[in-house]
């Protein structure tokens, strides 16, 4: 709030700085050189040496006295920055996923469920132990059954506990041995607690090569696959999971009908073709 009145009182200052007469409370035409004084163009220098003290406590009144009279300029002028500031935000957003397209949508080393080579991706961001993340995988599971062109690539972002980090570590390993999406699914189905001892358990339930697996998942690669998806979240602005990634939309959370939004932002981005797929 503080900045907003900081804006507010500057934008003030400014009007009533247009608004007073050449005399009485005006700047002293001592700071203003001749040329820039009949052009009408101010020379920028610090109040205290344009301004005496009985001058600035006349402008500090009019400022005051204005606000109080339109005190709902500070709600517009709040609108004002939080709408600026959004608009920043998403054309930061793009840069980004533009400058880094390959890393994010179509890097090799990252899982992949669906059609490997479909027209649209959806990237999400996850973390085993996340509970709205579980909640999600049917709608996950229901879009790639239901839309046989979309692709989806999953980000490691195991954030919530070292147990999230372990099993991770062993969906990146089951990858390797091409067993990633069943695993996925699995682990995600477990009803405990996601770390090393469920997700080996569930490692070897569905038939993997238990000693190449835990070679894999002590490997510098898979470390730097999960670093990688944290740096690129950070950049992203990705402040919880799960988090999905549809061309330059971004969708938060799962709600109830997450199957609906995902699918919606598909169609969408099929009828205005994809740059960012």
């Amino acid at each position: 709030m503080k900045t907003f009145k900081m804006i507010s009182a500057v934008g003030i200052f400014v009007s009533a700085l247009l608004m007073l007469p050449s005399s009485g409370v005006g700047p002293s035409s001592k700071w203003m050189p001749s040329a820039w004084a009949d052009s009408g163009h101010v020379h920028s220098t610090p109040s205290d040496d344009i301004f005496s003290g009985s001058q600035q406590d006349a402008i500090e009144k009019i400022v005051r006295n204005y606000l109080l009279k339109h005190p709902e300029l500070m709600m517009e002028m709040q609108d004002a920055l939080q709408i600026k500031l959004r608009q920043a935000q998403t054309e930061k957003f793009r840069a980004f996923l533009t400058e880094n397209h390959e890393t994010i949508f179509r890097n090799s080393e990252d899982p992949v469920a669906g059609d490997p080579n479909g027209d649209i991706t959806i990237v999400e961001f996850f973390d085993y132990n996340c509970s709205y993340c579980k909640k999600g995988m049917s709608d996950v599971q229901k879009l790639i059954e239901t839309d046989k062109r979309v692709r989806v690539v999953f980000k490691e972002l195991p954030v919530l506990s070292k147990g999230s980090e372990e099993a991770s570590k062993v969906a990146l390993a089951a990858r390797r041995q091409g067993k990633y999406w069943d695993f996925h699914q699995a682990m995600f189905a477990h009803k405990g607690i996601a770390n090393e001892a469920s997700a080996l358990a569930i490692a070897e339930r569905i038939g993997l090569d238990m000693q190449r697996l835990k070679q894999d998942m002590a490997s510098d690669m898979i470390a730097d696959e999960i670093r990688v998806s944290k740096l690129l979240s950070d950049k992203l602005n990705v402040v919880g999971t799960p988090h999905f990634l549809v061309g330059d939309k971004s969708l938060a959370g799962a709600s109830n009908d997450l199957h609906g939004q995902l699918e919606t932002l598909v169609a969408d981005l099929r009828k205005s073709g994809c740059t960012r797929c």
